[in-house]
């Protein structure tokens, strides 16, 4: 992984924190509602980062909206306390979506965006946004999300085949509230907890095996030399090395692949 994008990325982890912004210029805004996590991060008019925030909610569902009204009521949420933070109002945004995913349903995640007081300016699936950040040539970026793992194949820097399917994040908790009985909500924190990872580990291995199966099934037809993970799901520990032994491929884990969907969604925002 260059310099350059562990920069990028360092700078994104300390916008999530940063509290006061001292900038007036034109803002590209990317508005990530995912599984788990809804996550909108803006970048100043040269993609750098300046302000960002995320929250777990459950208003989206195998990139599904199926809580319309709660995914608004975040969101504006969200965006007032960027506002307060940057100082100004933001007007627009870019959103990204799981490849597959009918175009009713990236119209509704467009809705949401709209009915929160943001334009929405672009549509990018997000296989595609993470490659905005990571710059890959020729690979498979991987988006193991909360509740699916996005699938782009690319050649000369160009997506040639996106897939999709229900397996990510979220199945890690479903199996470990299983195995432990306890609720799902406790599972999710436990399943974040670093302490509890190494402990947890057997039970949602089969979990990473289904998605290097999925990975496996969706790249056998391309000559694939190197998988890059993204997504908050790929920060579990032996993720990367569970994927490379079920796939055979070389598997990658950027530092911070929670936000890099996110970051590459807000430089798919066209500003006018």
């Amino acid at each position: 992984m260059n310099r350059e994008l562990e920069h990028l990325l360092d700078a994104t982890e300390r916008a999530m924190q940063t509290e006061r912004v001292e900038y007036r210029g034109r803002v590209h805004v990317g508005v990530d509602l995912g599984t788990a996590y809804t996550v909108v991060l803006v970048l100043d008019e040269y993609f750098q980062p300046l302000a960002g925030t995320y929250r777990f909610a459950q208003v989206v569902r195998d990139g599904l909206v199926v809580d319309f009204i709660g995914a608004i009521d975040l969101l504006k949420e969200l965006k007032r306390g960027i506002e307060h933070r940057l100082g100004f109002e933001l007007t627009h945004g870019a959103t990204g979506f799981p490849p597959g995913v009918p175009r009713a349903e990236v119209r509704a995640t467009a809705n949401v965006l709209h009915a929160a007081g943001l334009e929405c300016t672009n549509q990018v699936d997000e296989p595609t946004a993470a490659n905005a950040v990571l710059q890959i040539r020729d690979g498979a970026v991987v988006d193991v999300g909360g509740g699916t793992t996005g699938v782009a194949i690319l050649r000369d820097g160009q997506v040639i085949y996106t897939a999709d399917e229900a397996t990510g994040g979220t199945h890690f908790s479903l199996v470990i509230a299983g195995a432990l009985d306890i609720s799902f909500e406790d599972a999710e924190k436990l399943k974040t907890d670093a302490r509890e990872q190494a402990r947890l580990f057997p039970l949602v291995q089969p979990v990473m095996e289904k998605v290097g199966a999925i990975v496996s099934k969706h790249i056998a037809r391309y000559d694939v030399h190197e998988i890059y993970l993204v997504g908050g799901t790929s920060m579990f520990p032996n993720m990367g090395p569970v994927i490379e032994r079920v796939t055979g491929v070389k598997t990658i884990v950027p530092p911070k692949p929670l936000f890099i969907t996110p970051l590459g969604i807000a430089m798919n925002d066209k500003i006018r």
